[in-house]
């Protein structure tokens, strides 16, 4: 019986060789994925067919490295709560006396000794009360893994967006520039304008040029960061279509004290503090108890030549000359730290907050006056074009007039990234995106084995 509960040992081996492999034929319309986002997201079709954020987050939350890692370490702790719960198992013991003097025909005298050890003063549920709250931070820390791994993302969705959309722009721009230039070539033939202006026209467009190709090595990277970030081969992202339309929307509606209620309520990383907390005083209970003493009762039998013996016997640690003292005094330490810790994390919480809130509003006002700014650009370029149609002005005004647009959007595009990875550093302070008032990340289940031993306990 005792052989059939056992546990066997089953060899896992893992190769460099396998993993590489595995990695690199990673696809977003694997059918594993598709199952995963099913049955814990509820996603009714896969793979979408626009990427966004959201989408690419789901898929990041499956492949990511470090979520494996920090799901294995939830799983270490889950199994803890296994070991904690373990009740002290009984002995057995045997010998066998000899007595010389004895004139009988039997002189050996065997005898068997049953030992059944007793927790006292709630050790065992103290202890499982300090593994399942080590258990629970390790399972918000997973959910603070998952959230740097959305944040990461983002960040690397940001910079692919900047990147892209900086090298249009850009080009935009030289191709007006250039157009300019050649027009300026004209009059400088004709005598009309100086060697110099056209010399500043030159600089100009190959400033412009050197930027759209330093722009089109940013997108290059962007796209190997965020096939990173996604966890897959940058190959993978060769055929999807990515839309950055919700990039374009900012959220005006701000309220400060939601906000923080906000960060203090859904981060992980405050939540697992508490936990923690919880089990230092887990901790010093179970110091505590242990002054008081565990009982060990033993039952005997021994037969004497052919006399049957029975003793009963109980034993215990007499606390005279140590009352765990030390212990506790070491375990009530530990729980002021980690509640030091905890006030600590919550002042930097806090001034993070504030600090990303009002960065975020002015970057805000930035764009909005951008904005305002394009606008008047943009409305004074149909009017140039208007008076061009009539014969009124010459087509360098008209190009002039390009010029301010294309590098007016160009300030508009950094000006709104700039808001974006504002929202970004307030999104991770609050561990809560923006535009959504509700917010979870779902990772895949702990290992079945851990699973099930923690079921069957």
């Amino acid at each position: 019986m005792v052989a059939v509960s056992c546990v066997h040992y089953q060899p896992q081996p893992i190769t460099a060789e396998a993993t590489i492999d595995d990695f690199e034929t990673r696809r977003l319309d694997a059918p594993d994925i598709q199952r995963f986002l099913e049955d814990q997201v509820g996603v009714d079709s896969w793979p979408p067919p626009l990427w966004n954020l959201e989408s690419l987050t789901l898929a990041a939350l499956y492949f990511s490295p470090d979520l494996d890692v920090a799901r294995a370490r939830w799983g270490v702790n889950e199994a803890g709560t296994i070991t904690a719960g373990a009740r002290p198992n009984p002995s057995l013991g045997a010998s066998i006396g000899y007595d010389s003097t004895s004139t009988m025909i039997r002189p050996w005298i065997p005898e068997v000794v049953l030992s059944l050890p007793v927790e006292t003063a709630g050790k065992r549920g103290i202890r499982i009360n300090q593994a399942r709250a080590l258990s629970q931070a390790a399972q918000l820390d997973v959910l603070q893994t998952a959230w740097a791994v959305r944040a990461r993302l983002r960040q690397a969705f940001v910079d692919l967006f900047q990147a892209q959309e900086m090298e249009n722009q850009l080009l935009r721009l030289h191709e007006i520039q250039v157009q300019s230039l050649a027009l300026l070539e004209a009059q400088l033939d004709a005598g009309a304008i100086s060697a110099n202006e056209l010399s500043q026209a030159r600089i100009a467009t190959g400033r412009t040029r050197l930027a759209a190709l330093e722009a089109t090595r940013n997108r290059q990277r962007a796209r190997v960061e965020l096939a990173s970030a996604v966890g897959v081969p940058t190959a993978a992202l060769d055929t999807l279509e990515v839309s950055f339309d919700e990039l374009e929307h900012l959220t005006t509606e701000l309220p400060t004290d939601e906000v923080r209620r906000q960060a203090l309520v859904h981060r992980a990383d405050i939540l697992s503090a508490l936990a923690a907390y919880e089990a230092t005083q887990a901790a010093l209970q179970l110091e505590i108890a242990k002054q008081w003493p565990d009982l060990d009762i033993g039952a005997g039998y021994q037969l004497d030549q052919v006399v049957n013996k029975w003793t009963l016997g109980l034993n215990l640690i007499l606390p005279i000359f140590n009352r765990n003292k030390g212990p506790i005094a070491e375990a009530e330490a530990a729980r002021a730290e980690s509640a030091a810790q905890f006030l600590a994390l919550q002042s930097r919480v806090l001034a993070e907050v504030d600090g990303a809130v009002v960065s975020y509003r002015t970057a805000v006002e930035t764009v909005t006056e951008v904005d305002a700014m394009l606008a008047r650009l943009e409305q004074r370029e149909a009017s140039i074009q208007t008076a061009y149609r009539l014969g009124a002005i010459s087509r360098l005004e008209v190009l002039g007039a390009g010029i301010e647009v294309a590098a007016g959007r160009v300030a508009r595009l950094e000006s709104l990234v700039s808001a974006q990875q504002a929202a970004g550093e307030l999104e991770n302070a609050v561990q809560n995106p923006l535009d959504t008032t509700d917010w979870y990340l779902v990772t895949p289940a702990r290992a079945e084995g851990v699973s099930e031993a923690h079921d069957e306990e």
